[in-house]
């Protein structure tokens, strides 16, 4: 296959797609009740699963036509055996400028090294508390201790580029505000808060359990400090970044609910089986696997990635009389 550039993908409204987010498992270690069930949780089968081989092949594929960023997801990508050597087949892709992770960090202590020496160059780490009660209510399962130990991990290693995410959820999440941003200006890294969003697999989520990034920031401002907006490199980010004023952080807001971005996204997702999505709220697929797997030149496998980017809709339109539940969660999308 030639790695020479060709036309990018752009959708009917102009927005061109440099950002492609594979899921590399649909697999977990904890059970967060807005992403899976706590209980009797249907995996896919290993067979049905992408290996590293078709993932790579699809990614240098997608270089030529202009995606240049990959984040890595689940589940937990960190269950995936051998996740390094992905991360070093793709670190070799033509054209691939960043490859990120997305993780909870419960098994980052023992892999951060690994990571990093294969190519791994930024680091997303789940934190939604401070504290085992709230992290035990929130994820079902026990860990922080193990998620703050990878964190440390990620530093020691020399991960530079680290943020902490945390899903904010009204009723369970405002004590924790403070606190986090205060540990993330502490550790030298970066806050963000992100939305509760209807991808929960009980499927018990409620517009009035979504903590609004306008009311992280009034919280953060009353307690800490003033903040303001920091420069925006990338448009098609989907957080709005902050710096508090005293110049002791940043703190970044990604608002899929009270504030959609859908009209800067340049994202593609990848799920852990090979359905191609244009948008996390889709609710059609496009079936890379079958393709890959019965032979498909790059042209067909290009072809069908195109038509997925064409039929990409204006916007997720949570907030429309309209929306529809995807019927997949979070963990069977990918994060």
């Amino acid at each position: 296959m030639t790695n020479a550039r060709l036309p990018p993908l752009v959708d009917t409204l102009g927005r061109v797609h440099t950002s492609l987010r594979i899921s590399v498992t649909d697999r977990c270690n904890i059970r967060c009740f807005y992403c899976m069930p706590d209980e009797n949780v249907a995996f896919r089968p290993r067979h049905e699963i992408l290996s590293f081989e078709e993932m790579t092949r699809l990614v240098r594929l997608l270089a030529t036509v202009g995606i240049n960023k990959i984040r890595l997801t689940g589940g937990e990508p960190l269950v995936r055996a051998d996740l390094p050597t992905l991360v070093a087949q793709l670190a070799q892709v033509p054209g691939i400028e960043e490859i990120a992770l997305t993780t909870n960090g419960i098994l980052l202590e023992e892999q951060a090294a690994a990571l990093k020496a294969a190519g791994l160059t930024r680091l997303n780490i789940s934190l939604d508390t401070l504290t085992e009660e709230t992290f035990r209510r929130i994820s079902r399962r026990d860990g922080l201790d193990r998620v703050l130990a990878g964190i440390a991990a990620a530093k020691r290693v020399g991960f530079e580029r680290i943020r902490l995410n945390a899903v904010a959820i009204r009723g369970i999440t405002e004590p924790e505000v403070v606190p986090l941003v205060n540990f993330a200006r502490e550790q030298g890294l970066e806050m963000r808060f992100i939305e509760f969003m209807p991808l929960d697999a009980e499927q018990t989520w409620q517009h009035d359990q979504v903590l609004t990034g306008d009311e992280i920031r009034r919280l953060i401002e009353a307690a800490i400090g003033p903040l303001e907006p920091a420069a925006r490199p990338d448009p098609s980010q989907p957080a709005s970044d902050f710096r508090l004023v005293d110049g002791s952080g940043a703190v970044g807001f990604i608002n899929p609910v009270s504030e959609p971005f859908c009209s800067d996204c340049n994202r593609l997702r990848l799920t852990a089986e090979g359905k191609l999505r244009n948008c996390l709220f889709s609710m059609v697929e496009w079936d890379v696997r079958t393709l890959v797997r019965n032979q498909a030149t790059d042209a067909e496998v290009l072809q069908l990635v195109r038509d997925c980017v064409a039929a990409k809709k204006p916007g997720h339109g949570i907030d429309s009389p309209e929306f529809l539940r995807p019927e997949r969660a979070m963990y069977q999308i990918g994060g």
